[in-house]
């Protein structure tokens, strides 16, 4: 029975060793994206339906898309969904009428708001 048990405990955790997740590469996806000559079409093509959408003025609309950032134990199969990110990445495409006149890739950490915390607040008069 113990040995049974011990190779039910096995296979379940080899099985879960080839759990896949489709998985996104924001870096190399900005990189896809030229300024000036990709248009709206070649956005959705390579990156998909954005996480935001925002109207900047008539014509031109910003695109977001984000992914969180994990490390370590986070990346680990049925584990890695209870461990908090450790930040997350970030493209911000902006398209003026149908040609795509601006790409940014961003990397923000949970640490770049420790400073919030130790930063003397002053109280405006």
């Amino acid at each position: 029975m113990q040995r049974q048990l011990i190779v039910l405990f096995a296979a379940l955790f080899l099985i879960a060793g080839c759990y896949t997740k489709p998985v996104r590469h924001l870096a190399s996806d900005a990189a896809l994206i030229k300024p000036g000559t990709s248009s709206r079409e070649d956005v959705l093509r390579y990156l998909g339906e954005p996480n935001g959408h925002r109207t900047l003025s008539p014509g031109v609309d910003e695109y977001v898309y984000y992914e969180d950032r994990k490390d370590g134990i986070g990346k680990m199969p049925m584990v890695g969904g209870w461990i908090d990110p450790d930040g997350y990445e970030m493209i911000l495409v902006t398209i003026d009428g149908d040609l795509v006149s601006g790409c940014e890739f961003r990397v923000f950490k949970e640490a770049d708001k420790e400073w919030v915390e130790d930063f003397t607040w002053e109280e405006l008069k």
